[in-house]
């Protein structure tokens, strides 16, 4: 396992825009408003030829009434427990509160390594005397630096590294499959998270809009290992006023581009709304192999007919997903959820399949002597050949004499006649039509 770094502090001392400059790139949203990064977030960095995880956490309020807040010392404690270094930050702006001796009294307690960061010293030269006030927490030197200009990083990663255990050779993890958790807030993203992990990975709250930020979560069992990636729920635009919001879409829409696989979650009481048609949709255009997830089960009352009626309803309004499979379950009470792992590893190996060209061309021919190509004004589309140029998904071309007497018809027909024979289930095509002349051909 890679060593683990865990960022913890109380809120807005510049946790967030810390683990930005640390792993160089905008993971963490990073807001003035206290209580922005509300779940732990995850992200892969390098030192000294060092790859190590880097965990940003919400800040922790010592003994708060709020739900919210008590939910983000609970995420902060797990960060806490599974870290292999803990960075404490503080703000040498505030000086040293009565929050911070109680974190370093918690963070003391935990056993762990711990450094400890002051950060916002951003003047450049003579170091800050307000810095040694910070002494007093009993856990050791603290180093300066400053998450905005980057000042003393190279230091505290340095002390970070002292505590690393040595670097056996790890393991490649080229095996997982990732698959997003997409979907409208409040269908039960989070709850699938923590009913697959088993622990209260995610914070869970009605109240719609909880997520922030896309969550990482590994999982591993006999069907193999899954990186999970929970994401904000994606809210219509027009809703989308505020900013934080903005970065929630925008961190989902990421989420969908680094995934194998992605959930589409559903409330089986609403049915697909518009919105449920946006989010596939995103999926649908990225490429990804999909799964439709009809969530909440559970509370449906149902006789023997009540499936196949949702389940002709979801097909009926995600019609450019036909090619996607539909599952029913219930996050709540864990039905079926089990069954989502062979689904998941069977519509990732669909979308990485490689067919030959030559069992290609043999389904081509077959194709175009039952339904023969369209012709215009006298000139017959001519169809030379098909090759698979690309997978996730499978990308095929074809040639042919004339471009623009391939009918958008035509492709699908052709589409629906690879799918017949190869299954290709879970996962979108791409056709790409390339001209070539006849004297070519």
């Amino acid at each position: 396992m890679r060593p683990l770094v865990a960022i913890v502090g109380r809120p807005n001392v510049g946790k967030s825009m810390l683990f930005n400059k640390l792993c160089g790139q905008r993971l963490s949203i990073v807001e003035d408003t206290p209580g922005v990064t509300r779940d732990r977030l995850y992200a892969q960095c390098e030192w000294r030829n060092r790859t190590f995880d880097i965990v940003d956490t919400g800040g922790i309020e010592p003994g708060t009434d709020d739900q919210i807040l008590s939910f983000m010392r609970e995420q902060a404690e797990i960060a806490i427990s599974t870290a292999t270094v803990i960075v404490f930050v503080c703000d040498v702006k505030t000086g040293m509160t009565a929050s911070d001796q109680e974190v370093a009294n918690m963070l003391l307690r935990s056993g762990k390594p711990v450094v400890l960061a002051v950060n916002k010293a951003d003047q450049v030269g003579r170091e800050n005397p307000d810095v040694y006030e910070f002494y007093n927490l009993g856990l050791g030197d603290p180093i300066a630096v400053s998450a905005v200009h980057g000042h003393g990083t190279g230091d505290l990663l340095d002390a970070c590294f002292e505590y690393f255990p040595p670097d056996d050779e790890e393991e490649d993890d080229d095996d997982t499959i990732k698959v997003a958790i997409i979907g409208k807030p409040n269908v039960g993203k989070s709850s699938l998270v923590n009913r697959i992990l088993g622990q209260e990975r995610v914070i869970v709250s009605n109240v719609a809009g909880t997520t922030r930020d896309a969550v990482d979560s590994v999982f591993e069992n006999e069907k193999g290992k899954f990186l999970f990636i929970d994401t904000a729920g994606m809210r219509k635009k027009s809703k989308v006023d505020d900013r934080i919001e903005k970065f929630s879409v925008l961190r989902a829409t990421m989420a969908i581009e680094r995934s194998d696989v992605c959930l589409i979650l559903i409330d089986a009481q609403e049915g697909v709304t518009e919105q449920d048609t946006k989010v596939a949709g995103l999926a649908h255009e990225a490429g990804k192999a999909c799964i439709i997830v009809v969530n909440k089960w559970d509370v449906i009352e149902k006789d023997g007919k009540t499936m196949d009626k949702m389940r002709k309803d979801v097909m009926r309004d995600l019609s450019y997903m036909t090619y996607a499979p539909i599952i029913f379950i219930s996050a709540l009470t864990g039905q079926r959820v089990d069954r989502l792992f062979d689904l998941i590893t069977y519509v990732n190996n669909q979308s990485a399949m490689r067919i030959t060209t030559g069992m290609l061309n043999s389904v081509l021919a077959d194709a175009t002597a039952r339904v023969q190509p369209p012709t215009d004004k006298g000139r017959r589309l001519k169809i030379y050949y098909m090759t698979q140029i690309g997978i996730k998904p499978p990308h095929f071309v074809c040639f042919c004499n004339d471009a623009r007497l391939f009918h958008f018809s035509y492709q699908r027909y052709l589409e629906n006649q690879i799918r017949a024979t190869f299954g290709l289930e879970g996962t979108p095509i791409r056709l790409t039509i390339r001209q070539k002349e006849d004297k070519e051909g």
